[in-house]
C-alpha cells in the first residue's frame, strides 16, 4: 500500500487555492492514554486543523520545550510503543481522510528499521514525516524508502541556515519545508517575530515546496501574523497545553477542539 503524500499536496494546494494558509496541528501519540491521544487528534480535526502530525514519544526530545516533554513523558510511562504510534495514524486517517505524518526523531527508526517503519506507516495512511534530527546528508536511505512507499520527507531549516544550505535541504525534502520560526525549542511565545518571516521568504527562493512555520504560534492573532507570509500555521505546544491543563480528558477534548477552531479562524484572516 502506497503512503498518503499526494493527499498532502493537494490539502495543503487546496487551502493555498482558499488564499490561506493550513493549520497543521501536532499531539504526541500515547497521550494522555493511546486511546485518548486518538480521540484528541480527532477533536483538532473537527476543530478545523488541515493536517496532522503525530508524535513520536521520545525520552531526550532535542527539539521540544517542557510542554510536549511533560506529554512525552506521560506517553513513555503509559508503556506507548511505534505499534501505538502506528495505530493512531491509522484510527485518526480512517475517522477523517486528512493527511496525518508523524514527527519523530531519527533513533527510534534507526533501531525499528527504516523499510519496516516505512512500510508500516504507507499501510496505515501516513502522509509522510518530520525528522527534525536527521542531517540530508544522511538521509539517503530513509529517503528511498519513503519514496518507495508515497511518504513525504519533511526537513526542518531554521533562521540560522545559510542559503546554500537551504537550498540542499529543499532540495532533498517532498511534502512541504518546516521553517522554524526561532533559534530554540518548541513552545508558546508572545511574538513569533520577523525572523520566521525573513526564513520563509530564503526558503522559498530556493523550492516550489509549501513553507510551513511553526514554533511559538499559541492563539489566531499570531496564526493569522504567521498565515500572511507562510503557507501553513504549525501548532503543537499549545494545543498539549490544552490537554494538560484540563481537569478530564472530555474537557481537554473540548479545549483542543476549541483552540482548533479559533486557529482555523486566524489562518483564514491574513
Amino acid at each position: 500500500m502506497s503512503g498518503n503524500i499526494e493527499l498532502l499536496s493537494t490539502t495543503l494546494a487546496a487551502a493555498k487555492a482558499e488564499d490561506r494558509a493550513a493549520l497543521i496541528a501536532y499531539l504526541p501519540a500515547g497521550f494522555p492514554t493511546v486511546d485518548g491521544g486518538i480521540e484528541a487528534v480527532k477533536a483538532v480535526i473537527a476543530g478545523g486543523a488541515d493536517v496532522v502530525e503525530i508524535g513520536l514519544p521520545h525520552s531526550d526530545p532535542v527539539l521540544d520545550g517542557p510542554v510536549i516533554q511533560t506529554a512525552d513523558d506521560i506517553a513513555l510511562r503509559g508503556g506507548v510503543r511505534i505499534a501505538d504510534v502506528m495505530r493512531t495514524v491509522r484510527e485518526a486517517y480512517e475517522a477523517t481522510g486528512v493527511p496525518i505524518l508523524v514527527m519523530t526523531y531519527w533513533n527510534p527508526i534507526d533501531r525499528y528499521g527504516v523499510e519496516r517503519f516505512t512500510a508500516e506507516l504507507a499501510e496505515a495512511g501516513g502522509a509522510g514525516c518530520i525528522l527534525p534530527d536527521l542531517p540530508v546528508q544522511e538521509s539517503a536511505l530513509w529517503r528511498e524508502h519513503a519514496d518507495k512507499h508515497g511518504l513525504a520527507t519533511v526537513f526542518v531549516v531554521a533562521p540560522s541556515s545559510q542559503d546554500a544550505r537551504l537550498a540542499t535541504i529543499t532540495a532533498a525534502g517532498s511534502g512541504f519545508v518546516y521553517a522554524a520560526s526561532l533559534m530554540g525549542v518548541t513552545g508558546t511565545r508572545a511574538s513569533v517575530g520577523a525572523q520566521a518571516q525573513e526564513l520563509v521568504g530564503r526558503t522559498r527562493a530556493t523550492t516550489d515546496l509549501p513553507v510551513c512555520v511553526g514554533l511559538g504560534v499559541s492563539n489566531a492573532a499570531q496564526a493569522a501574523e504567521v498565515a500572511g507570509f507562510a503557507d501553513g500555521v504549525i501548532v503543537g505546544s499549545a494545543f498539549v497545553k490544552a490537554m494538560l491543563d484540563a481537569p478530564d480528558e472530555a474537557a481537554g477534548l473540548d479545549a483542543v477542539r476549541s483552540l482548533a477552531g479559533e486557529l482555523a479562524q486566524g489562518v483564514r484572516k491574513r
